[in-house]
């Protein structure tokens, strides 16, 4: 994907999941509206990707609710209509908003050396050789263990449609972005590369180049959105002997024994120029990092994923974080830009990703076990609501899925959930906690606050819950 592509593909949320503000960003060191570096609203999106901007939505503290008393007449009417409208604007915020989404070697040791193994191969020997290994003993030069692993690391362009509308009606125009990937396999037929699934979502063609500077079309094998992870996959027969011949497949490290102040190697496309590489360390491990879907308006919760302070720029996405063995352990998928911050970015751990990346390439697709699903999207009621609207604090309900749990069983737009199943609830998080907890067809109480003629009036309601496969509860 160049850096002309625009497309704000996650956007910040303000202490919810539900509801999200639209931001502009930028692509690229000359683009006005599309991703990158130079970004007008780098200020205001702190969470980007290394293709596309990402955004994490920041808790709002919260105070008990103080209903007191109140006298009929004037002033509770104008109360009423001073709520009402509160919660018509987050209805409306989430609505609209939905429309618009992380020595080494002075040499590698020969007698460390090793190929790992891997998901395919052909059986008989042949096809692309693996990466070798080594052991990283100062943070002084990487060059042989970039030299060894960026064969194995492609990048991605992206050509898609963007629709957008005028005074006129709606406009079309063609868009490129770029982003990165990881050649993990092959079998006899297709070369396998992972990335991540908003690097190749929403494309009319995916162009891959290898670091010899050939391309081939590549297709989309499988993507799993909930994890942001993507296989595609091209075709062998499409490859020159030359190319075969200088591509490598990556070896996979143990990111499970990561410890933190290790060192660690990004590659990718920067900027959409080509493989390149930056040099950090492990800054912390089991980080979680919060981002939103513009298609589904689905909150996506990573809970385990790597920080490092190797760059990671826009059209690294997709690209390797590597130890300073060369191993692959992690998918660089998220950054961190603030004028006040720098080396804040974020990886998918492999271990992680390896599971739901062999599901994609044997099957096309992940297959999930059923979990609960209540069918509300929601946004926190903020301190100053509670404060100067005397509203109760909870989740205040802006959407109600049809024929979900929530409407059969009569929850309603504007209601604020204050507890489920006995538990106090504050924010969307911990709502999603306890229904991720239950299973399918459990009855719960959901304790909500309504409002009605005297205010917000309590009621509970039992809920069966319903079941949703591959999703993120709502």
């Amino acid at each position: 994907m160049d850096n002309n592509y625009n497309n704000n593909y996650f956007s910040q949320s303000n202490g919810s999941e539900g509801a999200a503000q639209n931001a502009p960003d930028t692509y690229g060191p000359y683009a006005q509206n599309g991703y990158g570096a130079g970004s007008t609203g780098a200020d205001q999106q702190p969470y980007r990707n290394g293709c596309n901007p990402y955004q994490q939505p920041q808790g709002m503290p919260s105070m008990n609710p103080q209903p007191g008393p109140r006298k009929k007449g004037f002033g509770t009417t104008l109360a009423k209509c001073a709520a009402i409208a509160v919660v018509f604007g987050l209805v409306a915020g989430t609505v609209f908003t939905g429309v618009s989404y992380a020595g080494f070697a002075l040499g590698i040791r020969p007698e460390e050396s090793k190929e790992s193994s891997q998901i395919f191969s052909t059986g008989d020997g042949s096809g692309v050789k693996a990466t070798t290994t080594g052991y990283a003993a100062e943070l002084t030069d990487v060059s042989s263990i970039v030299e060894e692993a960026i064969p194995s690391i492609v990048a991605i362009t992206n050509v898609g449609t963007v629709t957008y509308r005028t005074f006129w009606g709606s406009q079309e125009y063609e868009s490129q972005s770029s982003g990165s990937g990881i050649i993990l396999s092959q079998d006899k037929n297709y070369l396998y590369i992972v990335s991540n699934n908003h690097v190749v979502s929403a494309a009319d063609t995916l162009t891959v180049q290898f670091m010899d500077g050939s391309t081939a079309v590549c297709e989309i094998q499988g993507s799993d959105p909930s994890n942001d992870l993507a296989v595609v996959k091209v075709a062998l027969d499409s490859l020159e002997e030359d190319t075969l011949n200088n591509i490598k497949m990556a070896t996979l490290g143990d990111s499970d024994a990561l410890k933190m102040g290790e060192g660690a190697i990004s590659i990718g496309n920067a900027l959409g120029y080509g493989q390149s590489t930056s040099v950090g360390h492990i800054s912390a491990l089991g980080r979680t990092v919060t981002v939103q879907d513009p298609t589904t308006g689905e909150t996506i919760v990573n809970q385990n994923m790597i920080q490092t302070d190797a760059a990671i720029n826009p059209g690294n996405s997709g690209g390797a974080l590597l130890n300073a063995k060369g191993e692959v352990i992690g998918i660089n998928s998220v950054k961190y830009s603030d004028t006040d911050v720098e080396g804040f970015g974020f990886a998918i751990p492999i271990a992680d990703a390896m599971p739901i990346v062999e599901q994609l390439i044997r099957y096309g697709k992940v297959e999930q076990p059923q979990t609960a699903y209540l069918g509300i999207q929601g946004q926190q009621v903020s301190s100053d609501m509670t404060s100067q609207f005397n509203m109760p604090e909870g989740i205040c309900v802006v959407q109600v899925i049809p024929e979900s749990a929530a409407e059969q069983a009569g929850i309603r737009q504007g209601d604020i959930i204050t507890e489920f199943a006995s538990q106090k609830i504050t924010d969307m998080s911990e709502l999603k906690a306890l229904v991720e907890a239950c299973k399918p067809e459990d009855t719960v109480t959901v304790k909500i606050r309504r409002l009605g003629d005297n205010g917000y009036e309590e009621h509970a309601i039992e809920v069966t819950l319903g079941s949703q496969q591959g999703a993120s509860v709502r």
